[in-house]
């Protein structure tokens, strides 16, 4: 038996940009900035930048919908490859291929925005507003 499952939280450092194989499959790699949970004595706080991938309907969701410095949660697993560097070393890359991508910020009340930093995301035509619980057609 065998267990690998990656949680993260954090902020893609660049817009995604999802781009297709041969066999017209969808994916998208970004840098996922991560701060750690402790601050050292210095007071810099620190952040891994952990590389992301995602395939087929969540790469599309990303390239949509998802932003540079949005507050975002992925759940997938660590994968490795190994490769040859131009100079001939023997190297090893460790990526997380994200199974799953959540928003992770609150929507802000007075209006249809997220808060993403110190800027605002305005959602597209997909969006819609959810009715309170006591409304909701469905127990």
């Amino acid at each position: 038996m065998s267990l690998n499952v990656s949680v993260l939280m954090g902020r893609p450092t660049t817009d995604i940009e999802v781009k297709h194989t041969q066999n017209d499959v969808s994916v998208c790699s970004f840098s996922l900035a991560v701060d750690r949970d402790y601050t050292p004595k210095d007071g810099e706080k620190q952040t891994d930048f952990i590389p992301v991938t995602c395939w087929r309907g969540t790469a599309d969701f990303c390239g949509r919908y998802v932003r540079k410095g949005q507050l975002i949660a992925i759940d997938g697993k660590i994968q490795t490859r190994k490769y040859t560097d131009r100079e001939g070393n023997k190297r090893t890359a460790f990526e997380v291929v994200a199974d799953n991508v959540h928003f992770a910020e609150k929507k802000e009340s007075n209006n249809n925005t997220y808060r993403r930093g110190s800027a605002d995301v305005e959602p597209d035509g997909d969006f819609e507003e959810m009715p309170l619980d006591d409304d909701l057609p469905f127990a």
